[in-house]
């Protein structure tokens, strides 16, 4: 039986393998397809997370892999891994360095393990259940900002939260002492790393939330969903992220309309 932190340094060799995989196709010529839902998906996030599941088939063949190209196989096992090979392929296939690789190893369904690789920056955050986060090996954590009216905020899919929420996204254009509007990833890490103190995100899958979520926990942040209750394989896939319990609340109070 192996420990969290032998499940975390192979979470690290495969994130070099996927971060390597992705610089060699990043800004070249890519052949993109668009999915049912018009999200585009191109040659690099089918060979990254193929790359993926060889390595675990390999090393793990008796955990389950639940991947965004190629869903679910042994869903139901104690042992699971979750992969997005490429979060943010509007970004990757526009040039935008602002993409990520991430991962998540699961427990009897809860996440012990999460990467967020930032593949153009060189960077990678690993998160390990209970005992810290780090960036480039070196320990990080979440800011001591409790107060959202003197936060840094950033808000994740914003089109989609106006669409959708539009009292709450008036709300929030108007939240924090700063605040950017953003996508993907990149901005949980930045939570973790203590630069951003909140985000605001929306319309996630279980392979975009399950593997920032050890992150921002391991650094001493708190993540759930918009009714505050831990996120699972099936939550809605609307997140927030802070740095400290006090805005984690605010946050939610907002997001709840009791602001």
């Amino acid at each position: 039986m192996l420990t969290n932190n032998e499940y975390a340094a192979h979470a690290a060799k495969i994130a070099e393998i996927a971060s390597e995989a992705a610089r060699g196709f990043f800004r070249g010529r890519l052949g993109v397809e668009f999915k049912a839902d018009e999200s585009p998906v191109t040659q690099a996030d089918k060979g990254i997370e193929a790359d993926i599941r060889a390595y675990l088939a390999e090393h793990f063949p008796d955990n389950g892999i639940f991947g965004e190209e190629h869903g679910i196989e042994g869903g139901d096992r104690e042992h699971l891994w979750v992969i997005d090979p490429i979060d943010g392929t509007r970004s990757f296939l526009s040039g935008n360095p602002m993409f990520g690789f991430l991962l998540a190893y699961l427990n009897g369904g809860v996440p012990q393990v999460g990467v967020i690789a930032m593949p153009a920056l060189h960077e990678t955050f690993i998160g390990v259940k209970g005992q810290g986060a780090t960036l480039q090996g070196q320990p990080i954590s979440s800011s001591t900002q409790t107060a959202l009216d003197r936060a840094i905020l950033y808000v994740n899919e914003g089109e989609k939260i106006y669409r959708d929420y539009p009292t709450i996204f008036e709300q929030l254009i108007r939240a924090g002492q700063t605040r950017r509007f953003s996508y993907d990833c990149y901005p949980h890490a930045l939570v973790a790393a203590g630069h951003v103190d909140a985000v605001v995100d929306y319309d996630l899958q279980p392979y975009d939330y399950l593997p920032v979520s050890v992150v921002v926990e391991a650094a001493g942040g708190v993540i759930s969903d918009w009714r505050g209750d831990q996120l699972t394989l099936n939550s809605d896939g609307r997140v927030v992220s802070a740095a400290t319990p006090e805005l984690h609340a605010e946050l939610l109070a907002l997001v709840n309309g009791s602001s």
